[in-house]
């Protein structure tokens, strides 16, 4: 048959596979031993590299025949496989969330693949055959991922047709080889009946975008092997066994590394005992190294096929589930295969991102949503990661308009609609067979937001008759109908208090939140809750961030400035716009500032300090304390006094209190107390002496040497330089207020009716200039994506209106002056633009020694929207470039969002402070403040401290939060020669519940009513 698939099979939901061989397990065989140890086989040959390459709009522009050998393909393209051919200019890549991207295109009935424009991929590649294949042989072609469909020729012989992008498909080649040259052709089209099948919120790809390979199988081969392994439940032994498929004459024997050979019971599974063994878990990944040897019938080695084995018993045992004995708990993450290249990944690349998450105390993947490269299964065992592995399934779009009442429940797809039955079986079966092997895999996932119904319950059902891991799908909290679909309750951005409610009445099943914490854009508040209920919790069992790393595409402005783009950039329509940027990693896998939270909030181990004693637990399931070093290291406002080693032996699950081996001196002052935990050697993915875990405690000690701690981390005295002296000078001008003393001088505007000058230092022009424009009250920050997600900008705009158009009251003098015997006074009074009768009084209290009190005391009148920050907006030039400042650090935090910072002394770069969130928004701000300086290169500049006790909130940045709102990318925002200062009171905490309309939590918003912030400015010279 040489047929050639066309638009009525890419529409059909019951074709989606033709000749394609049988799913199997991912082993890998090799002629000797020797070829396992280099790891490389003679049996494989990798046909990644330069293939030809005919782009068309799509199947009726599509070049006829290329296939044939007469067929002269020189002038095509040459084009990198594995990639994505709209990484290579071809069509353009496309970011959709819910909406199928044909969405508005095309009237398309359900299944049924677009006509107009629908991007096929023609690849042509030649391989030589230096020998026939011996009696028996056969070759195979694996292509490791093709989106969204594929047909196959050799040398003009039609081979075979396959969808499902995210799973291997093999072809046999045998028939239609020929020594010498071979010409293969491939077909890829990007839209076909499967593509309804994946609604994944992700970017929209198509072409080879994993690897290629011929793969001789010899005529004594494994064709498949199946591991399984029983623990006894109190632990002391372990059984394992091996099921194998061989084809042709073939018998296999099995080497259990470190134990011994296996035995062959009367069905042929081999199987051995093991005494005492070493458990496989995230904590201590230990792997055996399981040997088969694959024997021809005369005896003669054929294969050697190297396989890892973890021991480990993962059950539902009174209720919850544990992991050799213990009750497990998930702090997890979830990972699309999502890189520079788009969503073709290396090794190199996935093990990178593994020590990225295990040094951030993370220990559960769930591989959103489909399975992954091979690769990543390999890498999760070694590094030690509890994996919920999902099957390639998401019809987001169809249970969104259900959802909205635009479609019934019988649209759903699939839903119980038989034409979708064998589609989504086939799904699932070829993940459970390339995958079964490996110990990191946990639970299966039927697939994400795809509703319910029979389809889904009969993949659930293939699992259970496969294996005996659990089954995990979250539909069924949308589709009760069928619950029996998911061994474990399993919901999406419920807030912690909500999960606490509904496990009150419904304890059946264990629960985790397979996604939460939504981390898109400056996020990530809040999460703290969630860890703390999974301890107290029994049925709540953890937890999957959404998610590991920023979708985005590496594109450049139009000034040459490289960024990266999402949705829309590309020109594409439809899009979900910066939906893409939920990573707590960026788009290059580097951390962003929500890194030291997660580290934080899933590290195993804490520790409170109270008095001089301090309290560990240890969250580990199988590791103690003493397997990390304990340092203690005291410190004054910042400045290291003192280090110790404290030994701890906390048994794992257990809590224990030390004397501390350090003492606060009674000297008064502000002293920190951090605890960390490092690791005591060399691991896989770190080196000795990184951190794992750490805490800290404020303590306080009053003139007198009384100490006490300070209850809330962040809060406690100021360091106070010695005052210069001199006498006050007041000018009252017509237009303008001045206030003099020897080495500065501040000008108040009657006109602009503000703070517009402070000269500070003497020189030949009459001292530097500290302000670029005058000082004006603020109440508005950038909208993060999450108060976009409510419509907070919709909601609370007014306070927009009042930051950038308030005006001087216009009753009597403006301003208000008083003399009194060491400083004046000079009070202005604004009226808030959008916020009827309310007031924002700017009181200035100016003393001899240069230092500038300030006091803003918000009146606001009547009901009046939430409000987003208070502060004070201060231009400084752009020389003082450097910010110093004492407080928590060395990242942004803010209120919801602190746990993973440190109280101490640090120094950045105003133009680094900016994080590299896709699109920019309110970030860059640090809680717990003391004082800052910014400087210039010489060390002059301008110093900002609080009231003792009361710690402000301070932004530092090159532009002002209406700059930053108005750039969709950070290439949009200006040059500018200024540095724009914001200390605040409060700036409301940034939430992450979800991006779509959940709040930041009550207890960290801005209190309501009348609020005072004050601090003090000074020039520094």
């Amino acid at each position: 048959m040489n047929r050639v698939v066309g638009y009525e099979q890419l529409s059909d939901p019951t074709f989606f596979a033709e000749r394609r061989l049988p799913a199997h397990s991912d082993h890998r065989w090799y002629a000797s031993q020797a070829e396992v140890e280099r790891g490389e086989s003679s049996f494989e040959t990798c046909l990644d590299g330069v293939w030809k390459l005919a782009y068309s709009a799509n199947l009726a522009t599509a070049p006829e025949g290329f296939e044939r050998d007469d067929v002269d393909v020189t002038m095509w393209d040459d084009a990198p496989v594995p990639a994505h051919i709209q990484m290579l200019g071809y069509d353009r890549p496309q970011y959709a969330n819910t909406q199928y991207p044909w969405d508005g295109h095309e009237a398309l009935e359900p299944g049924a693949a677009p006509r107009d424009f629908n991007p096929v991929a023609s690849y042509v590649r030649s391989f030589t055959l230096e020998r026939g294949l011996e009696d028996g042989e056969r070759l195979v072609l694996r292509l490791e991922g093709a989106e969204s469909c594929v047909t196959v020729w050799l040398n003009g012989s039609y081979v075979g047709y396959s969808e499902d992008s995210f799973t291997p498909s093999e072809f046999d080649l045998t028939p239609y080889l020929r020594v010498g040259a071979n010409r293969l052709a491939l077909r890829v089209v990007k839209w076909c009946s499967g593509s309804w099948l994946e609604d994944q919120d992700f970017y929209r790809f198509s072409g080879l975008f994993r690897s290629v390979y011929l793969r001789r199988l010899p005529a004594a081969h494994l064709a498949d092997l199946r591991t399984s392994v029983r623990v006894a439940p109190d632990l002391s032994t372990a059984r394992v066994s091996v099921r194998t498929a061989v084809e042709g004459s073939a018998r296999v024997t099995a080497h259990l590394e470190g134990v011994g050979e296996l035995e062959s019971d009367e069905e042929g599974t081999l199987s051995i005992e093991v005494d005492q063994p070493r458990l496989w878990s995230a904590e201590d990944p230990q792997l055996y190294d399981l040997t088969l040897r694959v024997w021809d019938a005369e005896g003669r080695l054929s294969e050697v096929v190297p396989q890892k084995v973890g021991l480990r018993r993962f059950v539902l045992e009174n209720g919850v589930f544990t992991i050799n004995g213990q009750r497990i708990v998930f702090r997890g993450v979830n990972r699309h295969e999502f890189g520079e290249q788009g969503r073709v990944m290396t090794r190199e690349r996935t093990e990178a991102d593994l020590i990225a998450l295990k040094r951030a105390n993370v220990n559960a993947i769930r591989t959103s949503h489909y399975p992954n490269n091979s690769f990543l299964y390999e890498l999760c065992d070694r590094y030690g990661f509890y994996v919920i592995d999902e099957t390639n399934l998401e019809t987001h779009s169809m249970w969104d308009q259900i959802l909205q009442g635009q479609l019934e429940l019988a649209d759903s797809i699939p839903g119980d609609q038989p034409q979708w039955l064998e589609a989504v079986l086939d799904r699932a079966r070829s993940m459970y067979e390339r995958d079964k092997n490996h110990p990191s895999i946990l639970m299966w996932s039927c697939g994400n937001e795809s509703y319910g119904g029979d389809g889904i319950a009969a993949m659930a059902d293939l699992f259970r008759q496969l294996d005996s891991r659990p089954v995990h799908y979250e539909g069924v909290h949308w589709d009760p109908r069928r619950p029996e679909t998911t061994d474990v309750v399993s919901q999406m951005y419920t807030p912690a208090a909500t999960v606490e409610q509904f496990l009150a009445t419904n304890r059946s099943k264990p629960m985790i939140l397979c996604e939460y914490a939504h981390a898109m854009g400056n996020s990530f508040g809040a999460v703290d809750k969630y860890m703390d209920l999974a301890e107290r919790e029994p049925l709540f069992q953890g937890a999957f961030i959404w998610d590991f790393a920023d979708q985005a595409i590496r594109l450049t402005a139009p000034d040459g400035t490289a960024y990266w783009g999402y949705g829309g950039d590309c020109g594409e329509a439809p899009h979900d716009g910066d939906f893409c940027g939920n990573g707590i990693f960026y788009a290059d896998h580097t951390p962003s500032p929500k890194i030291p939270e997660v580290a934080h909030v899933y590290q195993g181990l804490s520790a409170e300090i109270h008095g001089n004693l301090v309290t560990v637990t240890n969250r580990y399931l199988f590791t103690g304390s003493q397997a990390f070093e304990c340092r203690v290291r005291l410190a004054r406002e910042g400045r290291e006094l003192a280090e110790a080693v404290l030994d701890t032996q906390v048994r794992a699950g257990h809590s224990a209190t030390y004397e501390l081996p350090l003492s606060v001196p009674e000297d008064a002052g502000e002293y920190t107390i951090t605890v960390s935990f490092r690791l005591r050697q060399d691991t896989a993915w770190a080196l000795a002496g990184h951190e794992v875990a750490w805490d800290q405690a404020v303590v306080e000690v009053a003139p007198g040497g009384s100490a006490g701690a300070v209850a809330e981390r962040g809060r406690g005295p100021l360091v106070v330089d010695q005052p210069r002296s001199g006498a006050l000078t007041l000018v009252e001008g017509g237009h303008n207020v001045g206030v003099h003393a020897d080495g500065f001088d501040v000008l108040f505007s009657r006109i602009t009716g503000a703070l517009t000058s402070y000269r500070f230092g003497r020189s030949r022009d009459g001292g530097h200039e500290l302000l670029n424009a005058p000082v004006t009250p603020c109440f508005w920050h950038a909208p993060t994506a999450n108060e976009r997600g409510y419509s907070g900008p919709f909601e609370e705009g007014a306070w927009l209106l009042a930051s950038r158009f308030s005006r001087p009251v216009r009753q009597g003098v403006i301003p208000a002056v008083s003399r009194q015997d060491d400083a004046v006074e000079v009070t202005f009074v604004y009226e808030l633009a959008g916020l009827a009768g309310s007031t924002c009084t700017m009181r200035y209290r100016v003393e001899a020694d240069g230092t500038v009190g300030v006091t803003q005391v918000l009146d606001p009148v009547g009901e009046v929207p939430d409000l987003p920050e208070m502060s004070t907006l201060l231009q400084v030039p752009g020389t003082l470039s450097t910010l110093t400042w004492y407080g928590e650090g060395p990242d942004e935090c803010y209120v919801d969002r602190r746990g993973g910072a440190r109280l101490g002394v640090w120094t950045s770069e105003v133009s680094e402070q900016l994080p590299g969130y896709l699109t920019p928004q309110e970030s860059g701000s640090h809680t717990g403040v003391r004082w800052a300086r910014v400087t210039d290169e010489r060390g002059r500049g301008l110093e900002l401290r609080c009231d003792p006790g009361s710690p402000m909130e301070l932004s530092a940045l090159p532009w002002t939060p209406f700059e930053i709102d108005n750039a969709r990318h950070p290439w949009e925002l200006p040059t500018t020669g200024r540095t724009v200062l914001r200390p605040a009171l409060m700036r409301r905490g940034v939430g992450g519940d979800d991006s779509w309309g959940s709040r930041t939590h009550p207890e960290y918003r801005l209190p309501s009513g009348p609020l005072e912030f004050r601090f003090t400015m000074r020039g520094v010279m």
